[in-house]
């Protein structure tokens, strides 16, 4: 087996790692330092695998030879670090072991010293038994020595690497912008940190370099990135982690969307094909309107990698009797039908799990039709066979496939499709791990409406320029203008979402102005990039690809925290260093702080 030669520097410790010695050593007198990964006893002979970040070496110690050694040997325990000198000799081919990459060698001990000693760990490591994830992050620098632990930040350190050369030969120039800067309305919470040379004021963390690098903009840069951390107060989720991740922030001035998009497709597919066996499936990207992608997908992140589609069938059951369909028809709602090849085979039961993942998106129940030896469902009888079987006309539904039907308003009906269609995939095993089903999602909407109150808000980012200009900003529906805003995603992940920039000083002015910002309040939170914009701001746009999200995707983990080296857990909380905690009272005095009740 081919060994991997590891830059270390022979010193007292050690003249090879763990992960090094073959054939080539054998004869050799080396010495190794590391943690005790096992120790078995055998009828006399002492065998430790020792680990270290590059592998595990096989030490033998035999008393008939190095009794000294050996007596020391039979007091080691697990995660015991030890430094041991000893002959590379060959093993017998009946004991080699072709699992790792020492496996033809073993170490015959001459000396060995226990350089620190350990409690008794309270799991074990480097196995593939599972482990409570709380006990896991509570002692998440024993986890760290498990070997898919130190291949994730191995991985993670060539990732950013590959980034980075690839921005910097592209002529683009990183920058390192402030931690510490003013609230700004990015559509999550900040995190504040109260100022002490300023009381009752605040700084933010950043929730992106949003406006820095607008400005680096008008600085004359032209072209910036950073491997940036961002901050946002959010409830975590599997692909979301709690306070702080990464992100490649860009941006480049003089360019329309298809510049930006030109820069950032051949590295995505670059980092894939690099760092993952997995096929990209298609090259250029795809592309959708966000409009296409709900209506057909019921998400702005679709996943590709099945072909599952919605269709609006409001005019083919609108004579029928169902009075679900026709009282939303009437309404002037829709009539949407998910068509899922094969769910005919899905049990009761597992109707039953779709139905429950439509309430939680806001349906009543979830009509379907299953198509067996015929068309069967429970609403048949009120729908007609002659609907049941235009429907299917309609969306290709065959033998052996199910359609699932949602009534409410376009956008919400499709959404809960787009739910059932991602949980109907799962249930049918029917997204590929070897394929990277990459997308671009275009032309959002610039607004959104408060279903409640009826409050007009920016439904992505604040800073985009609308397609249009100012002249579309003069309408009485916000909600019809759109943005050259755009996102990327992967398996049915958002992985970036990027925009051309809004820079002109008139034009932003009114764009807040319709989510129902004044002047001065415009003037009071962006008062140094309205500035900037009227010293001659280039037409400028960006993109911020999450690291981490990107890496979780790419990798096919079960929950972003692995993809950290030192992780929250599913509460925000960090159980290894106790945060976050209370602190003492005359910290908060010098923050001018009085916490409520106390």
């Amino acid at each position: 087996m081919a060994q991997k030669k590891s830059p270390i520097t022979t010193n007292e410790y050690r003249t090879h790692t763990c992960g090094e010695l073959g054939d080539g050593q054998v004869g050799d007198l080396v010495r190794l330092s590391g943690w005790v990964a096992t120790r078995r006893d055998h009828g006399g002979l002492i065998f430790i695998d020792l680990r270290d970040k590059w592998g595990i070496t096989q030490i033998t110690f035999d008393p008939s030879k190095q009794k000294d050694a050996w007596e020391i040997a039979e007091g080691l325990r697990s995660e015991f670090v030890i430094r041991v000198e000893g002959t590379v000799r060959q093993r017998p081919a009946k004991m080699v072991n072709k699992k790792i990459q020492t496996g033809a060698i073993e170490i015959e001990a001459t000396s060995v010293e226990i350089l620190n000693t350990s409690k008794t760990p309270p799991f074990e490591i480097g196995t593939n038994v599972e482990v409570n994830e709380e006990l896991r992050l509570k002692y998440r620098f024993l986890d760290l020595r498990h070997p898919r632990r130190q291949e994730i930040l191995r991985v993670r350190d060539k990732f950013i690497q590959h980034i980075r050369s690839y921005m910097q030969t592209r002529d683009f120039t990183e920058v390192q912008t402030p931690i510490l800067t003013s609230s700004s309305p990015e559509g999550a919470r900040d995190y504040l940190v109260p100022s002490r040379l300023h009381p009752g004021e605040f700084y933010a963390l950043p929730q992106a370099p949003q406006q820095f690098k607008q400005l680096l903009m008008v600085g004359g840069l032209d072209r910036y990135f950073q491997v940036a951390p961002a901050f946002r107060d959010e409830d975590p989720r599997i692909d979301r982690h709690t306070g702080a991740f990464y992100q490649l922030d860009m941006e480049m001035s003089y360019v329309a969307q298809e510049d930006v998009w030109a820069v950032i497709e051949p590295l995505m597919v670059e980092l894939t094909e690099t760092f993952t066996k997995r096929k990209v499936l298609a090259s250029p990207f795809p592309r959708l309107t966000w409009h296409e992608a709900i209506g057909k997908y019921g998400s702005d992140k679709p996943d590709l990698r099945y072909d599952l589609f919605i269709t609006d069938v409001s005019e083919v059951v609108s004579g029928s009797g169902f009075k679900v369909f026709s009282d939303a028809i009437e309404n002037k709602d829709v009539v949407l039908a998910l068509h899922v090849p094969g769910g005919a085979a899905l049990s009761r039961s597992d109707i039953d799990a779709l139905t429950e993942v439509a309430g939680i998106h806001g349906a009543k129940g979830l009509a379907y039709v299953l198509h067996k030896d015929e068309l069967t469902s429970p609403i048949i009888k009120h729908l007609g066979a002659d609907v049941a079987a235009a429907v299917a006309k309609e969306v290709g539904q065959q033998k052996g496939d199910a359609v699932f039907f949602a009534a409410a308003p376009w956008e919400q009906a499709a959404k809960i499709l787009g739910a059932v269609r991602v949980a109907a995939a799962n249930k049918l095993d029917l997204a590929d791990e070897g394929k990277a089903a990459w997308a671009w999602i275009t032309d959002f909407p610039m607004y959104e409406r408060d279903t409640e109150t009826g409050k007009i808000d920016f439904s992505h980012n604040p800073f985009s320029m609308p397609q249009g200009g100012l002249e579309a900003l003069d309408t009485d529906d916000p909600t019809s203008i759109l943005g050259y805003q755009y996102d990327i995603v992967l398996n049915g992940f958002e992985i970036s979402s990027g925009a051309i920039r809004n820079h002109r000083p008139d034009i932003m002015y009114k764009a807040f102005e319709i989510a129902g910002y004044t002047k001065e309040e415009v003037d009071a939170k962006f008062g140094g990039m309205i500035r900037a914009f009227e010293y001659g701001a280039p037409p400028h746009g960006g993109f911020a690809p999450g690291i981490d999200r990107l890496l979780f995707v790419l990798l096919g983990e079960k929950n972003i925290r692995e993809i950290y080296a030192f992780p929250k857990d599913g509460h925000g909380r960090d159980l290894m260093m106790g945060a976050p905690s209370p602190v003492k009272p005359d910290q908060l005095k010098d923050l001018h702080i009085d916490l409520q009740g106390e």
